[in-house]
């Protein structure tokens, strides 16, 4: 209860912080996330709980979701199928949104993606997908130099980084049955952290 109550103080002002301060509105909104939970034996693929998770995303992300998803990245993955995970997570997604899926850079080409999101023109917003361990780099070569770390047993968490890619603020999918413990934590984190980045902002319109 008090969770929810708290995610719904900072939707609030997090949409009053967005509308009380300057910002580019040609310039999208990345969305990172970590891709679905893989096989107990390590093969391709998703496991039966990452299916799942990808199922949920559809309506996370979707049509009817707040994030007005126009472009999605997954990495590259190759013929064997090693490396899919993060394209088979977001594909139900992309199908439902009429969206072709863009999996031309490699999981350590971080200039790559910032490229591709310097050079995206559309009116919507960009969710990524990708393996956890190269979140936090991809998220550097954006603009955030003090970009957090993906822990190994987190699953289900939503990077938000606005323009100028200065800054990661964290939720979570809130997938029915998926989030755990480490996730409410870690989004929880993420909130306090909206909260006094909305609150700092009252502060210095009010010393203007």
């Amino acid at each position: 209860m008090k969770f929810t109550a708290l995610s719904t103080l900072t939707a609030a002002a997090f949409g009053a912080l967005v509308a009380a301060t300057p910002t580019n509105t040609t310039m999208p909104t990345v969305y990172l996330i970590r891709h679905g939970e893989k096989p107990s034996d390590g093969s391709v693929g998703l496991s039966s709980t990452g299916v799942q998770r990808s199922q949920c995303l559809r309506t996370v992300f979707g049509n009817s979701s707040q994030y007005n998803i126009s472009y999605i990245m997954a990495q590259q993955y190759d013929s064997a199928g090693n490396q899919d995970r993060p394209y088979l997570t977001v594909q139900p997604l992309a199908a439902d949104l009429g969206l072709t899926i863009d999996h031309s850079c490699a999981r350590d080409d971080s200039s790559c993606v910032r490229n591709a999101v310097s050079n995206y023109k559309g009116s919507g917003n960009i969710l990524i997908c990708w393996e956890h361990t190269a979140l936090s780099n991809l998220a550097k070569a954006l603009g955030d130099n003090n970009a957090p770390s993906y822990s190994n047993n987190l699953y289900g968490q939503i990077w938000t980084d606005l323009y100028p890619y200065t800054t990661i603020t964290l939720s979570d999918e809130n997938c029915p049955g998926l989030s755990n413990q480490a996730n409410i934590i870690e989004s929880l984190r993420g909130h306090i952290l909206v909260l006094l980045a909305f609150l700092s902002s009252i502060i210095l319109m009010q010393v203007v």
